[in-house]
């Protein structure tokens, strides 16, 4: 008999990996998932505390190490209890999901303000 535990795609979507049950039940489903080493296919796989799970999450492999069944989608704070992450450190500039954080760029660059846009309009109606 295989030991009690919660469903691999309820718990992924209780630890906010990924935004709905459904999508952490097609990710499974299409064996992108492994527990301890193993492919998984099955949504229903049961995940117990202490198992290593690897994922693509964004762009990002990721290696988690399973600490506490959820109770329910809480927030980030109280997600975040619930594994451990056993990847490699975020590089700097690299968002939480993977992806590369938008390029900072200099004040006053890119599209003008309210403000700035009626003083440029009454600067050119002026000029006319």
């Amino acid at each position: 008999m295989a030991p009690a535990g919660q469903r691999i795609d309820r718990w992924l979507w209780f630890a906010r990996f990924l935004k709905t049950r459904t999508l952490a039940a097609k990710l499974v489903a299409a064996g992108k998932v492994r527990v301890n080493g193993e492919r998984i296919a099955k949504p229903s796989h049961p995940l117990i505390a202490g198992d290593v799970l690897t994922f693509v999450s964004g762009e990002r492999v990721r290696v988690v190490r399973v600490l506490a069944p959820g109770l329910r989608r809480g927030p980030f704070a109280e997600a975040s209890l619930l594994y451990e992450d056993l990847g490699p450190a975020r590089e700097p500039g690299e968002s939480a999901d993977g992806t590369a954080a938008p390029p900072a760029r200099p004040r006053g660059a890119g599209r003008p303000t309210k403000k700035q846009r009626r003083d440029l309009d009454d600067w050119l109606d002026g000029s006319s």
